[in-house]
């Protein structure tokens, strides 16, 4: 595992709060902004959402997501998304803000997370391409992919 591209990868997006996530909806790809969970990135990223959304039917449909980050860097975190309904990581990655906005609590039933657990991601440094990280988790593929001069692959597990 190369762990300074992940740190690279988690220092991108850490302070980026919104987070676009694209899901295949029955009309095509729709992107909406969702709220990054303040967890440190180890390969899964996390969002609230409730059941009653479209996003939620989506990702019970078709797991494949891509989450897009804008800030000092462009950042695509292509995954396979999972529905968790688990009230002790809702409650550790609740937030009393989240109360207003969302106007619920961590322990409404209608409240889930998404787990997305990331397959590979790209970056670029604003108005300037640098690199371009690919990664797969040997969990998904069981397999590693093969480097090119442009792409680097992380084994994020053993």
């Amino acid at each position: 595992m190369k762990q300074n591209e992940i740190e690279t990868l988690r220092e991108l997006i850490k302070d980026v709060d919104i987070a676009m996530l694209t899901t295949q909806s029955e009309e095509g790809l729709i992107s909406r902004p969702m709220k990054t969970q303040e967890v440190e990135f180890d390969g899964d990223l996390w969002f609230f959402t409730k059941k009653e959304t479209d996003k939620y039917k989506e990702i019970l449909h078709d797991k494949d997501v891509n989450v897009a980050y804008a800030g000092k860097s462009y950042v695509s975190v292509r995954g396979r998304a999972e529905i968790i309904d688990d009230l002790n990581k809702k409650k550790e990655l609740w937030n009393k803000a989240y109360e207003k906005f969302m106007q619920t609590t961590y322990d409404d039933s209608d409240l889930v997370l998404i787990k997305v657990k990331a397959e590979a991601a790209e970056y670029w440094e604003t108005g300037n391409f640098t690199k371009k990280i690919s990664f797969f988790f040997k969990r998904m593929t069981g397999q590693n992919a093969e480097s090119t001069n442009i792409n680097e692959t992380l084994k994020l597990n053993d």
